[in-house]
């Protein structure tokens, strides 16, 4: 069968499409044949080096997101669910990684419940957008920032407002949210505990938050960091089903265009999900 394999760490160039023995699940896996799987930055941040911090051993086997049909299964799998019937493979390996990630930040982490008020920095994102859909079925009030180009998109997620980072600093137009879900970091990040009132929740899904602005500002911060949940992909798949959770498939490739993948996901070139059919 074939693999998106790295035996180093390096940019795209060491990613290779290779042969390699059909694995045989054990009693908590299963084997899937996969017929679609979505790129998402962890996998060229594993490859750039972020695996071998995890103590993660090569060679590796890259991705972690797909859809397809089940061969074999161990007795006690628990990390996959069924697609939503009425949906292509495609849409569906969009959704786990982008919708739980933003399901445990904004609920699990930032505490977030019906009638508060959450700022949503990359809502244009494929986490930023399901965090945005997400917030707003809990009947949230969201604020989400993003390039002017992709207002329309987030307001028609449900964003009730939305600031174009190009034109304005939202920290002089935001203030006294519950939570700040930030997909971005960096500068925005740090200007972002302007927004946030005393003992709300500061959660990012890219660097740690600093723990001494958080003292400062009075705020909770913490990094999500996904975990595979069953029963929450499956309440997420009924939103899926019943058309309150959209997800936006932007490129299609097949599997041996690997590393072109890699580049526009890297490059932040890719207006939604980029998938790979084997």
């Amino acid at each position: 069968m074939k693999a998106v394999r790295i035996k180093r760490y390096g940019n795209e160039e060491v990613v290779e499409l290779a042969e390699v023995e059909r694995p045989r699940p054990g009693e908590n896996q299963l084997l899937v044949k996969v017929q679609a799987t979505a790129v998402n930055p962890v996998d060229w941040k594993i490859r750039d080096g972020l695996g071998e911090m995890f103590g993660m051993k090569l060679p590796l086997i890259l991705g972690c997101e797909v859809a397809g049909t089940v061969e074999a299964a161990g007795s006690e799998a628990s990390e996959f669910v069924r697609k939503p019937k009425q949906f292509d493979l495609d849409t569906v390996a969009s959704v786990p990684v982008g919708a739980l990630t933003a399901w445990q930040g904004i609920f699990d982490q930032g505490k977030l419940v019906s009638g508060q008020r959450i700022l949503i920095t990359g809502a244009s994102g494929a986490v930023g957008s399901m965090a945005v859909q997400l917030a707003k079925n809990k009947t949230a009030h969201v604020i989400g920032i993003g390039s002017g180009r992709n207002e329309e998109f987030v307001r028609e997620l449900g964003a009730d407002e939305f600031i174009d980072y190009r034109k304005a600093r939202f920290e002089d137009r935001v203030n006294g949210v519950d939570v700040v879900f930030d997909t971005v970091g960096g500068e925005t990040q740090e200007r972002a505990f302007q927004t946030v009132k005393r003992g709300g929740f500061l959660v990012s899904t890219v660097n740690p938050p600093s723990a001494e602005k958080a003292k400062e500002f009075g705020v909770t911060v913490a990094m999500v960091q996904m975990m595979p949940k069953a029963d929450q992909l499956a309440e997420i798949n009924r939103l899926v089903e019943s058309g309150k959770l959209k997800v936006r498939v932007a490129t299609v490739l097949p599997l041996a265009e690997v590393k072109k993948a890699h580049q526009l996901s890297a490059n932040g070139h890719a207006d939604g999900k980029i998938i790979l059919r084997p």
